[in-house]
């Protein structure tokens, strides 16, 4: 064990509860946290504790088959263990085991639900939701004489992953708040460079050639930037807390307008995968000139479904009225809001500039501070830290982003500023 991974068998054995190892390719991360895990089964009899990954058969492959038996075999010899192959346990002589689990199948989570652990470790959490990763914690219940923890290793995804604002900025994921007590999470970072006696030169040699974005993230273990030249970081947020139905008049009140913005799509009901979903976030503005993201009520929803779902938000927030993009289908918008309420306060808004430069001057608004969100608003957020100035670099339409900037570019940038205006026939940015 090189010097590296004694320093992550500390950590692991300090006042932090929740501990991740994050860093390049192949530098011990999963060794380390297999051997601790082992050693907490050893200690306590009956122990229960679990490994988990995004994928079943990675998690065999490279961690059943492959690291654990090595951990068993260097540093625990003496130690008779067995395994049972079709319910994939480990079970150790004092009566402890070590259950490898996949978080991909529907059977495979109920059987998960229904154990508790001393131990739970995601491996490669850089494919693991948050959603999942919290799911696991209501698991980590049992009673065994240990300190329940919570292990993680991964290469080092974007400053948009839930990992980057929970360790590294020690901020609840989704509702942007401080977490608690800081001092029970921890991380530590393990490099290729530290394992190299168990490398050899030529993997070495290899991570260094690897472009500059991969190189970063495999040899130096760095978070990544969501793209290059991205017009929105992570750290550009401001944040409030969380909007809670108690707290949704108080603030409305703070208002001086409050706005529902619609980017439609093409969906044609919550299963419609192939399309795009249909943004509608809830955008306002104090009395201070302050722009304020309320909420993302965006979904993939039917016509008639999206229809209701922004007027509701109308009525819920007391809104002036729904902002709503005529370039997909024209009237048909309009009309589809207004069959569901035949009066509804809607104003389309024509695009006359590309996504990019729509964009651009509300990111300036986020660039000296002129925006809020109440709460983290992780899809949205995510999809905003893939605007670069030379175009959108997502996966997929950045709908909620869209949305957004519609809001916020009425209530913030129309009129006398020069940056946008209003036009009978829509909306234009002039640059």
């Amino acid at each position: 064990m090189n010097d590296a991974q004694r320093d992550a068998v500390r950590l692991l054995g300090g006042p932090a509860r929740h501990i991740l190892l994050r860093g390049g390719s192949r530098s011990g991360k999963t060794f380390v946290l297999i051997r601790a895990v082992v050693i907490r089964a050893l200690k306590a009899s009956g122990s229960r504790h679990g490994i988990f990954r995004h994928r079943l058969t990675a998690l065999r492959a490279s961690v059943l088959r492959d690291t654990f038996p090595k951990v068993m075999r260097l540093c625990f010899p003496q130690v008779s263990w067995k395994l049972a192959r079709q319910e994939n346990i480990v079970t150790f002589p004092n009566g402890s085991t070590i259950f490898f689990g996949g978080l991909d199948d529907e059977q495979r989570t109920e059987k998960i639900l229904g154990l508790e652990f001393s131990t739970v470790y995601l491996n490669e959490a850089s494919q693991i939701s948050y959603g999942a990763r919290n799911m696991l914690l209501t698991r980590l219940a049992q009673k065994s004489g240990l300190v329940n923890r919570e292990y993680i290793d991964a290469n080092p995804p974007s400053v948009g992953h839930w990992l980057y604002a929970l360790f590294e900025m020690g901020i609840e994921p989704k509702s942007g708040e401080p977490i608690g007590d800081r001092s029970l999470y921890d991380t530590m970072i393990l490099n290729p460079h530290s394992n190299k006696d168990n490398l050899g030169e030529e993997y070495i040699a290899a991570l260094e050639a690897l472009p500059e974005r991969e190189r970063r993230r495999f040899l130096h273990g760095e978070y990544q930037a969501a793209v290059e030249g991205a017009l929105w970081r992570i750290d550009s947020f401001r944040r409030e807390a969380a909007i809670t139905a108690s707290s949704r008049m108080d603030i409305a009140c703070r208002m001086r307008r409050i706005l529902v913005s619609v980017d439609p799509s093409g969906a044609s009901g919550p299963e419609d995968y192939r399309s795009d979903e249909i943004g509608i976030v809830v955008c306002g503005v104090d009395a201070d000139g302050v722009g304020h993201v309320l909420e993302d009520l965006s979904a993939r929803d039917s016509p008639a479904g999206w229809a209701a779902r922004a007027l509701h938000a109308l009525d819920d927030w007391r809104a002036e009225r729904i902002v709503a993009e005529r370039n997909f289908g024209g009237a048909l918008v309009e009309n589809t809001i207004r069959s569901v309420r035949a009066h509804a306060p809607v104003r389309l808004v024509t695009a006359a500039r590309g996504k990019a430069a729509r964009a651009e001057p509300v990111a300036a608004l986020y660039e000296i501070g002129k925006v809020v969100h109440h709460g983290r608003f992780e899809a949205l957020e995510d999809q905003l830290c893939h605007f670069s100035v030379s175009g959108y670099r997502g996966s997929r339409s950045p709908d909620r982003a869209d949305a957004m900037v519609w809001g916020l570019s009425e209530l913030m940038l129309s009129g006398s500023s020069g940056v946008t205006g209003w036009s009978p026939s829509g909306f234009s940015l002039a640059r």
